[in-house]
């Protein structure tokens, strides 16, 4: 009788392309909301009658909720099935996408935007983790590939989506236009999710959880802040950022301790693998450069150029269609030859597009801003499935969802200091160049010239990390040794 071939063994189970596909829907559904609103905030001002700080809450409060969250992710995928992780995390995002489509002031607003927040953080971690779990190692590339659609696409069209919607309808659809997709995936994954026991049984660590709002949410607060003119502002933005790290050094000192017995909230040892740790830094700095990016450039389109939402956001469209198209390629072909062989490369692009973004000026042609976008989501495309996959690989199967909840964390914080680090670049060179006499047109320009300068030379630390990252190895020993090794760390 004839064996089965390695790729018939290999093949996943009709029941897992199911799981897999319900949850790259669902985590593109909800990450899409984290950049959607981003175009709306001058309408959303004027609409509640609040200030431009005010306003931008909807923004920073999302972004607090998620980097909260996540660090506790990892606990509940050790200790919940699937299926009920999955229920609670878009239980609560359609809680909060129906409550910000009906929300009749800010303040309701405000708390749909924090609970959506909640089941957003949840799904993330789940997905990659699920993927590890179900995926053999020299085969995830291809399925990361659609992993770096939700990662990097669904955010890059959010502001093309929003600009759509409000061209023609009010900002509550936004809202409604993604609730029905999202009670839709809620059925269908409560129904054919799998609800599989899980193991750990130990209790939650009460003082890691708050450890980690201080640690987590004060410094996204502070990234956040630090690069606002106003001084007060700036000021808090410090005093948080100073408690932020006095806390994240007590949180992690107690994980270190409590990982002993297996009982931290956000385990450590996956740091315990270079490749991980490398992985994570130039993920970090891809992600600075993708969100400062997405915020610069709409700004300087309307800011400069002067096109409406509308315009700005069909002029991304085409560089988040070619990523998407190109994410599972670089995936099967990751599969093939590893990471270092796409990364470099990807890095190289990406700084030369980022250096080619300083050039622009109040006459730069739409098309050639058209072709460097398509150009850089080339160059991410190429950055983010191998960056994520070769740093997940190398784990064992108890810490892959720590790792995946520290990949998010770290997405998140990456996010938010490209934000504050590119517009406050940003916002300093417009001050000095028209203080030098510059209109103001041209001023802005030369502030946004600065800004996009800071993304290329943060860019070149990928190149530069790509280059110490290892071959992929596909051989389960390493693995298993180390994972003997990263048990008996303390």
């Amino acid at each position: 009788m004839p064996r089965p071939s390695p790729d018939a063994l290999d093949r996943l189970s009709a029941r897992d392309r199911t799981t897999i596909a319900v949850l790259l829907v669902s985590a593109f559904v909800v990450i899409l909301n984290e950049t959607i609103m981003n175009v709306a905030l001058p309408r959303l001002m004027h609409e509640f009658d609040v200030s431009a700080s005010a306003i931008q809450w909807l923004a920073t409060a999302f972004m607090l909720t998620m980097s909260v969250v996540i660090p506790a992710t990892g606990y509940l995928l050790t200790r919940l099935p699937i299926r009920t992780v999955f229920i609670l995390a878009m239980g609560l995002f359609s809680a909060g996408t129906l409550l910000a489509g009906l929300a009749p002031g800010f303040e309701v607003l405000l708390v749909a935007r924090v609970v959506q927040a909640s089941g957003t953080a949840i799904m993330m971690p789940l997905l990659m983790t699920t993927i590890l779990d179900l995926v053999p190692s020299h085969r995830r590339g291809a399925v990361m590939g659609n992993v770096s659609i939700v990662i990097s696409v669904a955010p890059a069209i959010g502001p093309t989506l929003s600009g759509v919607i409000l061209h023609s309808l009010s900002w509550r659809f936004m809202f409604l236009f993604v609730l029905p997709i999202a009670v839709a995936a809620l059925i269908v994954g409560s129904r054919l999710l799998p609800k599989d026991s899980k193991r750990a049984s130990s209790k939650l660590s009460v003082p890691s959880v708050l450890l980690s709002i201080p640690a987590f949410g004060g410094l996204v607060y502070g990234l956040s802040g630090i690069g606002s003119p106003d001084a007060h502002t700036h000021q808090i933005a410090l005093v948080s950022l100073a408690v932020s790290l006095l806390s994240l050094l007590g949180f992690v000192l107690l994980q270190l301790r409590l990982q002993r017995n297996n009982g931290a909230l956000l385990d450590m040892r996956p740091f315990v693998y270079r490749q991980f740790t490398l992985s994570l830094s130039l993920m970090v700095m891809a992600m600075v450069a993708l969100f400062g990016v997405i915020i610069l450039l709409p700004m300087y389109l309307q800011n400069v150029r002067g096109l409406d939402t509308l315009a700005t956001g069909l002029l991304m469209l085409p560089g988040g269609l070619v990523m998407g198209l190109l994410a599972p390629w670089v995936g099967k072909l990751f599969d093939k030859v590893g990471a270092r062989p796409l990364l470099i490369p990807g890095g190289l692009l990406l700084s030369a597009i980022l250096f080619g973004y300083t050039r622009l000026n109040e006459g730069t042609p739409l098309p050639v801003i058209i072709g460097l976008h398509v150009l850089m989501s080339i160059a991410l495309a190429f950055i983010f499935t191998p960056a994520f996959t070769a740093g997940l690989n190398p784990l064992p199967h108890s810490l892959h969802s720590h790792g995946a909840a520290m990949l998010s964390t770290l997405q998140q914080l990456g996010g938010a200091a490209g934000t504050a680090l590119l517009v406050g670049v940003m916002s300093a060179g417009t001050v000095a160049a028209a203080a030098a006499g510059k209109t103001a047109i041209a001023a802005q320009a030369s502030g946004f010239s600065n800004g996009f300068m800071v993304a290329a030379i943060v860019s070149l630390g990928i190149v530069v990390i790509a280059a110490f990252m290892a071959p992929e190895k596909s051989a389960t020993a390493d693995t298993v040794a180390r994972d003997s090794v990263s048990q008996g760390i303390h």
